[in-house]
C-alpha cells in the first residue's frame, strides 16, 4: 500500500501561483499512475490531472494550459504547478495513486482576495 502526504496548500490571490507536492512511500512509485483530484465545499471530488509512470501527462478542461502536473521518480514525489489561480480553484486538493487507490490526506488551497 502506498502512503501518500501533501503540501504546499495555502492562500492565494486570483490570478497568483502555487506548488503543490505529494510525497509517497514504497518502492514501486516510478511505476504508478499517479493524480491530482480536487473537492470543493459542497461539491464532489473531481479529476484535476494524471501523470503515467512514462511521464504523459492529462488534465482536466478546467485546468488546462494552466496547472501542470510532473514527477520526481528519485524523490518519490508527484507535483502540481498551479498558476493563473480562480476564484473556482478553491478546494481540498488530493493525491492519488491510480495504480494502487491510493489517497493522500488532502491539503487546502484558498482562492481569495
Amino acid at each position: 500500500q502506498v502512503q501518500l502526504v501533501e503540501s504546499g496548500g495555502g492562500l492565494v490571490q486570483p490570478g497568483g501561483s502555487l506548488r503543490l507536492s505529494c510525497a509517497a512511500s514504497g518502492s514501486d512509485f516510478s511505476f504508478n499512475v499517479m493524480g491530482w483530484y480536487r473537492q470543493a465545499p459542497g461539491k464532489e471530488r473531481e479529476y484535476v490531472a494524471t501523470i503515467s509512470s512514462g511521464g504523459i501527462t492529462d488534465y482536466a478542461d478546467s485546468v488546462k494550459g494552466r496547472f501542470t502536473i510532473s514527477r520526481d521518480n528519485a524523490k518519490n514525489t508527484v507535483y502540481l504547478q498551479m498558476t493563473s489561480l480562480k476564484l473556482d480553484d478553491t478546494a481540498v486538493y488530493y493525491c492519488h495513486s491510480v495504480s494502487t487507490g491510493s489517497w493522500g490526506q488532502g491539503t487546502q488551497v484558498t482562492v481569495s482576495s
